[in-house]
């Protein structure tokens, strides 16, 4: 009887864990592909049943999006913002966090200390600093006022997933490419970096996320339309749209996908980066 109550309850276990599982898929998909589907569909179809499924497919909301909402524009300003961003967020604290990982200075740890302690700072309470300082370099209104935010908020990100892998990496790595003439720059460079491209993926996709979606400083930056991105011209496709829902589900649906497919290209760099960095020494 022992060994069929213990079967019973390790069948009872994994029934309870991928129901749970599974409902937890179904929760987090259930939304995207309703407005997926939902782009296909016609008004009076969307009005009359929101759960029923299309009754042909057309292209022809996204083929308005693209062409009333200046689509093109928003998502081109969006994707020079984000990538900027990201790519000047981890080429610099890229760096300082190689050399609080792998140098020995005084004061080193309380660097390390206050750099990662922003991650509990929150930038709302800062709006108005930030606001006058952007003023103040003649950037109010220009895409490079929202690039410098956004880099500057990854700061901490990069230095915590970065600092985690470099410390992972054995020393003698770096003793070999000295011994063979590499100087600074070069050890980063040539070695090291390409060995942390696991950590470099994963903070930059963060990054790069956390730009795509950011709406409040985009609206206290910026004011004209030519500037606007994504995720702050969707506020203006609610009114732009409010009788057209196919419509605006299909910009909603191609301002959220970018974000998507990189997450899903990248995913294997960044199982590897928290991989990595779990394990030091």
């Amino acid at each position: 009887m022992v060994p069929f109550f213990r079967r019973l309850f390790n069948l009872s276990g994994r029934f309870f864990k991928y129901g749970v599982l599974l409902f937890v898929i179904l929760t987090s998909l259930s939304p995207f592909v309703w407005v997926f589907l939902s782009t296909f569909k016609t008004n009076k179809e969307i009005l009359d049943s929101a759960l029923s499924w299309p009754s042909h497919f057309s292209f022809v909301a996204y083929a308005n999006a693209l062409a009333r909402a200046r689509f093109p524009l928003y998502f081109f300003n969006s994707m020079f913002v984000s990538g900027l961003s990201t790519l000047g967020a981890v080429s610099i604290f890229g760096m300082a966090a190689y050399v609080l990982a792998r140098y020995e200075f005084r004061g080193r740890d309380t660097i390390y200390a206050i750099l990662i302690s922003s991650l509990l700072l929150s930038l709302i309470p800062m709006q108005q600093p930030i606001a006058i300082i952007i003023r103040m370099l003649h950037l109010y209104d220009t895409r490079w006022a929202l690039i410098l935010v956004y880099a500057a908020k990854g700061l901490p990100i990069v230095i915590f997933i970065m600092w985690s892998f470099f410390k992972s990496l054995p020393k003698e790595i770096e003793e070999a490419a000295y011994l063979d003439g590499a100087n600074f720059w070069q050890t980063y460079t040539r070695v090291m970096l390409p060995m942390s491209k696991p950590a470099v993926a994963s903070a930059a996709v963060l990054i790069f996320l956390n730009s795509w979606n950011e709406f409040l400083f985009a609206l206290l930056l910026t004011q004209s339309e030519s500037k606007r991105t994504l995720s702050y011209a969707l506020r203006f496709f609610v009114d732009m749209f409010a009788y057209d829902y196919p419509t605006l589900f299909a910009a909603m649906f191609m301002t959220i996908l970018p974000s998507i497919l990189i997450y899903i290209v990248l995913q294997e760099q960044i199982h590897k980066s928290l991989v990595g960095g779990a394990v030091k020494g």
